[in-house]
């Protein structure tokens, strides 16, 4: 009996679609710790179709820095959240990639960055490269303290109108994510 229950679930996790990392790298500086990372991933055939439908489709990055501590819970040092966006513009036949340390909205406020791309393989080349991201302050960081990096990227599904928030529940096809973490005491040679 508990055969036939768990291999529907372990279907259900092979049919995700796989991210590789194939780079994070944390690198302290004067004046803070700065992260690196590149992902590889191909969008499923509902997530592009989506995207060509002019559905935009939102990923969030997070890292969190910890500091191990032996007499209770590991305790939050620093956290960051990079947010970006990619969207298709059908009358410009173009594709917008934009990215903020803020949620992004539809309404256009706050601040954030975006690039125009010929090719949606271009514009998911800027999700998959990030690049000197300020994820701590240099006085957030603790020389002689054991701390570990906490890396999380993943495909928003919760910023999706609400017909394909209830048709992705339980389809693999709208899953990418991945995590990672890293001993900062090793990686950045303290």
């Amino acid at each position: 009996m508990a055969f036939v229950l768990l291999w529907p679930l372990a279907m259900v996790a092979r049919a995700e679609t796989p991210v590789t990392l194939t780079e994070l790298r944390a690198e302290r500086a004067q004046d803070g710790l700065y992260l690196s990372t590149q992902l590889k991933f191909d969008l499923s055939q509902p997530v592009e179709e989506a995207l060509y439908k002019g559905i935009p489709v939102y990923f969030i990055a997070e890292a969190d820095i910890v500091r191990e501590r032996w007499y209770w819970s590991d305790a939050q040092v620093a956290s960051a959240r990079r947010y970006m966006r990619v969207s298709y513009q059908p009358l410009t036949r173009r594709w917008r990639f934009a990215s903020s340390s803020e949620p992004l909205s539809n309404a256009g406020l706050g601040v954030n960055f975006g690039q125009y791309y010929d090719q949606l393989s271009d514009a998911m080349a800027a999700v998959q490269r990030i690049s000197q991201w300020k994820i701590a302050d240099a006085s957030d960081l603790d020389a002689d303290a054991r701390q570990t990096l906490r890396f999380r990227f993943y495909l928003d599904s919760s910023q999706l109108p609400r017909t394909f928030q209830l048709g992705a529940v339980g389809q693999s096809d709208w899953h990418i994510s991945v995590e990672r973490r890293i001993d900062l005491t090793r990686e950045t040679g303290k």
